[in-house]
């Protein structure tokens, strides 16, 4: 397999996409962040004094999607018609999952800007509750599906 980063001489390179067709394009990337008992109920109860945390990292885990592009160097600029962060409280476990959808049509996929939006709200629920427990661990993040492009639809098995 060809590295599609680099050019003949080894020098780093954007993909150049000029060529390739425009295409509906969607990823939906997850991942969580296990915290303690009392931050779980703090959120859970939207009690931190920081104020509510998942609607706070939901508008970060969107920025940071729409951001991708000024993060990781290669990305493309993409013009997202779409981007949601949607939350599930595992309170078994005291971990807070994060799922992250977008969506635009483009020439290139836009599954670096679900992992970065997933990667941004976690961060975020970590800042805001850092004061009371710095052993939050975040982990598991990973593209779950992709549609759209040559590569076609991937679907991340159980």
């Amino acid at each position: 397999m060809d590295f599609t980063h680099f050019d003949e001489n080894g020098n780093a390179l954007m993909v150049d996409v000029t060529a390739k067709e425009n295409t509906d394009r969607i990823a939906i990337a997850a991942g969580k962040i296990k915290v303690s008992c009392q931050v779980f109920e703090a959120v859970a109860n939207k009690s931190v004094s920081k104020g509510d945390v998942l609607t706070v990292a939901a508008t970060a885990g969107i920025a940071g999607a729409k951001k991708t592009w000024e993060l990781i160097p290669m990305c493309h600029v993409l013009p997202l018609t779409g981007c949601t962060i949607e939350w599930e409280l595992d309170e078994n476990n005291y971990e807070i999952k994060c799922l992250c959808t977008v969506r635009c049509t483009g020439k290139t996929g836009v599954e670096m800007e679900a992992l970065t939006g997933v990667s941004s709200a976690l961060l975020t629920v970590y800042d805001m509750c850092k004061a009371m427990d710095k052993t939050m661990e975040i982990g598991e993040i990973r593209l779950i599906e992709k549609s759209g492009g040559k590569s076609g639809h991937f679907v991340r098995e159980v």
